[in-house]
């Protein structure tokens, strides 16, 4: 079978890898070109800028992102097990490497240095995982399956918050372990005593 990627797929899949291993500024055309096996005027045919580049994987990656949470509400229906569900994918993603670290956590870290359209991709990434832990929170605590300190919403930003912690802690240490021994305190605090 045919592969069905396109440059322009190559181009973003790349750029995300150095994205994850260097930051925003850590890499350039040049760097995806020779990855890629194109000429850097092809880039600039695809994306005319770094900006048009970041903006657009970004965005991308958000669409993933909310993807992947739909399809969480449509497999699991419990409030913990949705929030171990997340936590257990980035642990997968962790342990083999796939996705060390959230684009837009680590994006994140760099926000005073980002042109101002990647920083919106970027916050609005933030504003739709809190929104939607937010809502499997608040459901959790109706339903009496979570048990919560605070209100849902301050809940759901201590809990990304933890998570994407863990995700630098993995990192830091060179431990993929770190991250469920951070998260996994978490997930039992939220739980109901049997």
């Amino acid at each position: 079978m045919k592969n069905l990627t396109t440059t322009s797929d190559d181009i973003l899949t790349c750029a995300r890898s150095l994205i994850i291993a260097g930051g925003y500024n850590g890499f350039s055309y040049a760097d995806i070109a020779d990855v890629v096996g194109i000429r850097k005027a092809s880039i600039h045919h695809h994306f005319p800028s770094k900006v048009d580049l970041v903006r657009t994987l970004v965005a991308r990656y958000r669409e993933e992102a909310e993807a992947g949470l739909e399809n969480i509400e449509l497999q699991v229906s419990d409030a913990l097990e949705q929030l171990r569900f997340y936590v257990g994918y980035w642990e997968a993603c962790i342990a083999d490497a796939s996705a060390p670290i959230c684009v837009c956590a680590l994006l994140a870290s760099q926000l005073p240095v980002l042109p101002e359209e990647v920083a919106m991709e970027v916050r609005e990434h933030f504003r739709n995982l809190s929104t939607w832990l937010t809502s499997v929170l608040d459901r959790g605590s109706r339903l009496g399956q979570l048990q919560l300190r605070s209100t849902p919403h301050t809940e759901a930003e201590a809990f990304m918050a933890t998570v994407h912690g863990a995700m630098l802690s993995a990192r830091a240490y060179g431990d993929p372990i770190m991250f469920s021994f951070v998260t996994g305190p978490l997930l039992e605090r939220l739980a109901i005593p049997l």
